[in-house]
């Protein structure tokens, strides 16, 4: 192993570089390993310790991070980070220290990062029920060509439980727009392959009532701009155009809010809902794993909250309503 003499924040770009060309990561993870540690970086310069070398950093300064992770408060929503959101920046901290280590620069043991345990509370997911999904759904002004796209944005994503960097790479020449009448008139869905998270394909599914708001939005949208959703704020048609994640997290915020929901909703709420919905008409989580593109059973058996009262509703309906002999 050899001591560096370059700062590690200034690692950081090796590292991306890394995690692009000889991991193979997608550009959404690259973006994430990104901000997850810009805040470690924001967090050595605010304790003036940004020209820190790998070698240098130990269990004392993890510790304090943690502890910085853990009192954060979010200026926006005046919210502490939740233990899944903490860890997910600490995971981008190990993984910075397994490149240090498949590089040979000298640095403190991946395994030296521990991670807060989760509670079955902090596992918990947020969802909306099929009331507040409608309410959601019916916010926008459909008068408008703004209102128009996010109502076909808030229908596909509750219609095929896309995640929202899928959403926004969607091309226009990938739908076989002379089939959608048919389809709509007939109440037929409309599948359509898709490339997730690491390049991998799976078939999703737009229900009738989406392809009825997207037909209609396409009617509008006539312009030669290859991306589905675009914004209208510049009279240049180029890609530049493309709603990006963050304007469609926030227009999903603004109409949550207009809405008056219970439950702060983001695109992943609604595809949280997506699956919720699936299960509790009947599907299994095979199936569901299989809708959402999840690689491992062991990521979709966060909504066991749906599957356990359903085994607990069959058991009471089958079994649990046998008294005891004398």
């Amino acid at each position: 192993m050899i001591n560096s003499n370059k700062p590690l924040i200034r690692h950081f770009t090796d590292f991306l570089e890394y995690c692009e060309i000889e991991k193979g990561l997608s550009a959404k993870t690259q973006e994430n390993y990104s901000r997850f540690l810009n805040k470690f970086a924001s967090w050595l310069k605010l304790n003036n310790i940004d020209k820190l070398l790998p070698h240098k950093l130990n269990d004392k300064h993890i510790w304090k991070y943690r502890l910085f992770l853990s009192r954060f408060t979010d200026s926006r929503t005046k919210e502490p980070l939740k233990k899944t959101t903490q860890n997910y920046y600490l995971i981008a901290l190990r993984a910075l220290m397994e490149y240090f280590s498949v590089k040979d620069i000298s640095s403190l043991a991946p395994n030296k990062i521990k991670l807060p345990k989760l509670t079955d509370k902090d596992k918990q997911i947020k969802f909306l029920n099929n009331d507040q999904v409608e309410k959601l759904l019916n916010q926008p002004d459909i008068n408008t060509k703004n209102g128009i796209r996010d109502r076909v944005i808030l229908e596909i994503l509750f219609s095929t439980g896309m995640r929202v960097s899928e959403l926004v790479s969607l091309n226009i020449d990938q739908f076989n727009l002379k089939s959608l009448d048919k389809l709509i008139k007939k109440d037929l869905s409309y599948e359509l392959n898709i490339y997730g998270k690491g390049g991998s394909s799976r078939i999703v599914y737009f229900s009738p009532r989406s392809i009825y708001w997207l037909q209609k939005y396409l009617e509008l949208k006539r312009d030669d701009n290859k991306a589905l959703l675009i914004h209208y704020k510049s009279p240049a048609v180029s890609d530049t155009n493309r709603l990006t994640v963050r304007s469609v997290d926030r227009i999903v915020a603004f109409y949550a809010r207009k809405a008056g929901l219970p439950v702060l909703a983001t695109p992943h709420t609604l595809r949280h809902s997506f699956a919720t919905d699936l299960l509790v008409q009947g599907a299994g989580l095979r199936e569901v794993q299989e809708f959402l593109g999840h690689k491992n059973i062991s990521t979709t058996q966060i909504y066991t909250h749906i599957t356990n009262k359903q085994l607990k509703d069959v058991f009471e309906k089958f079994h649990g309503g046998k008294k005891m002999k004398n």
